[in-house]
This record gives structure tokens, C-alpha cells and sequence, in this order.
């Protein structure tokens, strides 16, 4: 149907509606239904909610009436012409909705053949001057549709035949002639009077009922896009002004270019956001005084409900210099040892960070993650370690490094652990640790340890994250990721099946050089998720921010081997009053043992010395009870039994 000028640019889900009310008589209207509308009035964007922009095009298509009903309110009348108002009234039977028992369900579907056929009936029993009365144009919006029942796949007996007697009345529908003496082609067709369903989900009504007849049409009522969003933001730029001044203020042509900057920043920083969140995120920069060129600050403390921003402070940059500083004790090289390419790619990634710079390069990047790792290569290099660290640098906080190890979310419904149970399963209540964990605090490390292990389920979700920054639970309620680190590790790359044997096999080895081991493992990660879980798009989400670790090599194997012994002694000191001390050839002896397979790099070490010092250790001090504050303990050596015991030879020295 073609607009003439004086026409409302209607958006085009109402155009659908409007356009085919000739052939269906009953619709469901599904997704963003809670949300404003934006109509072009005269020149100028007005955004309205749903049933008035229903009811506009409606009402101009010579239609009467439009009657409102859910289960607390029943039957409403939300819109009439004068001339029919009190008829309507009294046509309006005070029913309850959808009704509790049988004979009040009956009524009800009495009531919506009524509405469907305009009255006809009890309007031709009432004659004025012998006329016989038409019956009227009436439109029924039934809303929150998607509670009507508690789950659409159980129904009972009563709920079956509710909406069967509603799929019955779609099929025995006849169209209803306007009676209006007005111009043009739309006022003389025969039009039905809709039944329309308002659901958040299409799959919130029975599928029969939507798919089970012709006369009923299922319609998206799709999120604003990024044109919307734009003229959203132009609109409320004019209301900001507006209430700023206290008066009406003249909209002008275009604006200046500092005016479009605003309008268009706000509109990037609302992507996925409603309309309706732009207007309250507006109230709330009015409120708190942000002026309007800060409106990315308020949508992120509306959507993240926290008003300070680490990301924003000059200290979260001076940590990073920190630690990156060799000199300083807890800077991350100082943690993380033998790792220089992947300490130093780590540190670049969260410099972008902190600058915002995270997918700057795309025409809107959104609200996707802050910074994103990909630690990949051999097991106990420090893969974790490293993640530690990068939460202590960032947030100086140890509460905001959460780990996630993805062994356990392998099974097939391991994703409601992430996000919560569906509504009607076991669960629901609780929500999900990963989406009431970030909302408990936005400002989070996230380490998925092992990600390959992950069922494809939860792979999924990893991808809405990455690319959309957010995540909405079982509970409807939706999780943003703007402000998070998320980091992968994997030890994939570095071993493959056998084609024969079906074995795992190395395909690198300590002391191969860092490029070839480098192109090796991203080559053998990408070919993983591409070939072998069938998810290349999560490999596009990642990037170029895979991070590649190498194999301890003996002079970095020596440095862990020092440092946790080190740590050794400080717990016995600590806790015990202890002092823990090696001989020359003892130290030698144990750092043969821990560093002769650095296969499986520092974590191996820590194995071996709980079972050549630490384990022995505590055998020793368990059979000297009375050892006093301040003795000294010194192995002089270690042996390993036939049987494979590992003896210590320790004398002690009282302290002064």
C-alpha cells in the first residue's frame, strides 16, 4: 500500500499486519513487544507504544474499536470511536481471561466469536428507527500471551481446548464489511476482525495453533536496528534539550557536527539495547546531570547498574606499566617465567584494552568484551599463572579472576549451568553461575580453562559473547560482558591422534624454536575448531589474539625449581617457626629429579618435589614433635629406596 505524504511511516511489522488483515484473522505478534515504535509523523519521529501504534493505522482502515484482555484485567476497552463507545461498553461483557474453570472458558470463547464477528448478532436484535444496527469494526489484542500457560508443551485438557476453540474460531472467521462513508479503497474492503496474540516468543503459544491454520499469521517484532537506534537518538537529543531548558525548543534542520557526534556515539553504545532503555537511559543521564555528548557513560551504568569504571581511571594504566615492569617483584614477567613472546602479546592486548581500542577497527564493534586470550600450547607452562596475574594487574583484586574449568561442561545441557535452566526445568530458579557472577560484578577476569573439552552447547554461547557482548539467562534477564577480560587456555596444538595407532602423539618437543612451535599449535587450533567441532566461527571471534606458550627450557625449569622451594620454606616458616635448609648436593639431587622431563613444565615440578621433599618432609617433622620455635631443619640429602620411597637425611639445629 502506498504512503501518501500526510501518511504515518509505520514500521514494517504493522505494515504487514495492516496489509493482509483481508486474509487472516488472527496473528501473533512475537520479540520486542514491550518495547517503543518509532512513526514518521509530518516530518518528524515519534516513538509510541505497541498498541497505540496499532491502533492509529487501525483506526484510519475504518475499524471502531480495540479491545484489550489478560488474566488480571479481563476485557478492556482501550480505544473507540465516540459515536460507539457506550454500545461497545455495553457489548463488553466483564470476563475474566482466559477463565479458571470450564463454564467461565466457555464464556470467554463466547466472548471472542462476539468480537470476531463485531456483535453482529446481539447488534441486530437492537434496531434504531427499524434500521438494523451494522455490526462494528473491532481489533482484540490479547496481552502477555506467553503466560497463559505454565508450560506450552504440557498443556491440560482445559488449555487444549481453549486454543483449540481459538484455532476453530480462526477457521470459521468471516470478514466484516466497513460501514464507513470515507474515500479510498482501504474503508470499502471486507477486513476481519483480528484476534492478536502478544507473546515474547513465537514458541510461547502451542506450535498447532500458529502453524495449524492459514488464517493464522505469526509476525517478528524485531529489536531496533541500527537506523532506528540513529533516529532514536536524534529524537531524544531534542527531548534532552527540552528538558534541560525547561521549554520546547525548535528542532532544527541537522544539527552541527559536535550535535551528530553525540547522536552518533549514543546510537553505537546502545546497540541491542530497546528503545524503550535508550528513553530510560536518558531519564537517568538527566537525573545525574551527564551531559548528553556522555551518553555512552550512561547507557554502561544503565545497563551494568555500577556508576565507577576502572577502565576509565588513569590508576588501571599506571598498573599496567607496573606490571610490566621487569624490576617490580609482582610484575607479571617476574611471575610468569620463560613465556617473553607470550607475556609481551598479553600485555599489548590489555594496553588496546584499557584504551578502548578492542575491535576498533569494525564499522561498530559494539559492546564486545573488553579484551579476549587464547592461551594455547603444552600443559604447566603458565597458562593459568598468567591469567592470575592479568586479574591482579588490571583489578588488583583476586575476587575478580573467576575460573570456569570446561571438563566440567561437557554434557549436553552443561550450557544452563553457564546461564540457567529454561523456565519449567529443574534449576531455573537458581540462574546461571557465569551470568549472575558478571552481574554481581561486571569488572571480572574470566579464565575457561581447557576449552576444548566444552560441549558445543556452551561453545555457542561463547560466540554470542564475543561477538555481542552479552548474554541472556533462563530467567529473560540479560548479562552484558563489556567490561570483562574472558581468556582461553587449550593444550591443543601440541598433540594429535595417530592416523594408525589412534594414539596421542607430540608434535613438538622441548627446545623446537618458538616460530616453528608457534605456527605449529595455531595452525593445529584452528584446524581443530574448524574441522573437528565444526565451530570455525569461533576461531573468526578470537582472532589474532591466540597466544602461544612454549616449553620450560632447563634454565627457566631451575628458576621454578628455586622459587617454590622458596615457597616451601616461607609456609614452614610461617606457619611452623621452621627453618627449612639445603645442602648443596641435596639441592643438586632434587633439581635433577624435578627437572628431568620438562614435558610437563612447572606444574611437573611441583609434582615431583611433594614427592622428594614435601612428602618425606612431613614424614620427618611428624616423628620430632618437640622440635622448638626456631630449629633449624637441614636435608643433606635424598635417596630413593628400591620400593620407590624417597628418605630424607636431615639433621636439626635448635635456634639461639
Amino acid at each position: 500500500m502506498e504512503l501518501k505524504k500526510d501518511d504515518d511511516q509505520l514500521p514494517p511489522f504493522i505494515q504487514e499486519l495492516t496489509g493482509t488483515l483481508s486474509v487472516h484473522a488472527q496473528y501473533v505478534l512475537h520479540g520486542n513487544i514491550h518495547d517503543l515504535h518509532l512513526v514518521r509523523r509530518s516530518g518528524r519521529d515519534h516513538a509510541r507504544p505497541l498498541l497505540e501504534v496499532l491502533w492509529n493505522p487501525l483506526h484510519k482502515m475504518g475499524y471502531q474499536v480495540l479491545v484489550t484482555c489478560d488474566q488480571i484485567n479481563g476485557f478492556r476497552l482501550a480505544y473507540a470511536n465516540p459515536e460507539v463507545e457506550e454500545a461497545a461498553r455495553t457489548l463488553l461483557k466483564p470476563h475474566g481471561f482466559p477463565g479458571a474453570s470450564p463454564a467461565q472458558q466457555q464464556k470467554v470463547i463466547e466472548q471472542l466469536r462476539s468480537i470476531s464477528t463485531g456483535w453482529a448478532e446481539e447488534r441486530r436484535q437492537v434496531r434504531t428507527d427499524l434500521v438494523e444496527l451494522p455490526p462494528l469494526r473491532v481489533a482484540l489484542v490479547i496481552q502477555h500471551a506467553s503466560r497463559l500457560v505454565q508450560d506450552v508443551t504440557r498443556l491440560s485438557p482445559d488449555e487444549r481446548d481453549f486454543f483449540l476453540a481459538c484455532l476453530q474460531l480462526a477457521e470459521l472467521a468471516k470478514p466484516v464489511r466497513s460501514t464507513a462513508h470515507k474515500p479510498g479503497p482501504r474503508f470499502g474492503r471486507d477486513l476481519f476482525n483480528p484476534v492478536i496474540w502478544l507473546a515474547e516468543g513465537e514458541r510461547d503459544l502451542p506450535n498447532w495453533l500458529v502453524s495449524g491454520s492459514e488464517r493464522i499469521r505469526a509476525v517478528a517484532v524485531p529489536e531496533p536496528d541500527a537506523d532506528e537506534r540513529r533516529r532514536m537518538a536524534r529524537r531524544l537529543q531534542q527531548y534532552y534539550r527540552e528538558q534541560r531548558a525547561g521549554s520546547v525548543l525548535v528542532q532544527t534542520g541537522g544539527g552541527d557536527r559536535q550535535d551528530e557526534e553525540a547522536v552518533e556515539a549514543f546510537a553505537r553504545a546502545a546497540a541491542g539495547m530497546t528503545l524503550s532503555a535508550m528513553q530510560e537511559s536518558v531519564n537517568l543521564a538527566l537525573a545525574r546531570g551527564i551531559p548528553f555528548g556522555s551518553m555512552p557513560d550512561a547507557v554502561r551504568i544503565y545497563r551494568l547498574g555500577v556508576e565507577k569504571n576502572p577502565w576509565s581511571r588513569e590508576e588501571i594504566r599506571q598498573r599496567i606499566l607496573k606490571g610490566e615492569d621487569p624490576n617490580n617483584e609482582h610484575s607479571i614477567p617476574r611471575r610468569v617465567l620463560g613465556q617473553d613472546a607470550a607475556v609481551a602479546m598479553t600485555l599489548d592486548i590489555l594496553k588496546r584494552a584499557a584504551l578502548g581500542l578492542s575491535g576498533a577497527q569494525a564499522t561498530n564493534p559494539g559492546h564486545r568484551p573488553r579484551g579476549v586470550l587464547f592461551f594455547a600450547g603444552p600443559t604447566g607452562t603458565g597458562k593459568t599463572e598468567l591469567a592470575k596475574a592479568v586479574a591482579s594487574v588490571l583489578f588488583d583484586n583476586d575476587q575478580a579472576y573467576l575460573r570456569f574449568d570446561m571438563s566440567e561442561f561437557s554434557s549436553a545441557h552443561a550450557a544452563d549451568r553457564l546461564v540457567g535452566a529454561p523456565p519449567g526445568y529443574v534449576g531455573y530458579e537458581a540462574g546461571g553461575e557465569l551470568t549472575a557472577a558478571v552481574r554481581q560484578n561486571p569488572f571480572r577476569v574470566i579464565l575457561f580453562d581447557e576449552i576444548e573439552k566444552a560441549d558445543k552447547g556452551v561453545l555457542d554461547k561463547f560466540l554470542q559473547v564475543l561477538e555481542d557482548g552479552r548474554l541472556t539467562d533462563g530467567q529473560g534477564v540479560t548479562t552484558y560482558f563489556s567490561e570483562c577480560v574472558l581468556i582461553f587456555t587449550s593444550n591443543l596444538g601440541v598433540q594429535r591422534n595417530d592416523p594408525e595407532t589412534q594414539e596421542r602423539e607430540w608434535v613438538v618437543s622441548p627446545g623446537t624454536p618458538y616460530p616453528e612451535l608457534e605456527a605449529i599449535v595455531r595452525k593445529n587450533v584452528k584446524e581443530h575448531f574448524e574441522q573437528v567441532i565444526g565451530r570455525p566461527e569461533l576461531m573468526n571471534r578470537i582472532g589474532g589474539n591466540v597466544v602461544v606458550f612454549n616449553f620450560i627450557s632447563q634454565e627457566v625449569a631451575e628458576k621454578i625449581f628455586g622459587l617454590q622451594v622458596r615457597n616451601i620454606q616461607r609456609q614452614l616458616s610461617s606457619e611452623h617457626d621452621i627453618h627449612l635448609e639445603l645442602t648443596d648436593d641435596a639441592r643438586a639431587t632434587l633439581l635433577g629429579h624435578c627437572t628431568a622431563d620438562l614435558w610437563t613444565g612447572g606444574r611437573g615440578i611441583g609434582m615431583v618435589l611433594e614427592t622428594h621433599l614435601i612428602n618425606p618432609l612431613a614424614r620427618v617433622l611428624f616423628a620430632a614433635p618437640d622440635l622448638a620455635p626456631g630449629t633449624t631443619v637441614l636435608v643433606s640429602d635424598v635417596k630413593q629406596t628400591a620400593d620407590g620411597r624417597v628418605e630424607l637425611a636431615v639433621d636439626f639445629k635448635k635456634g639461639a
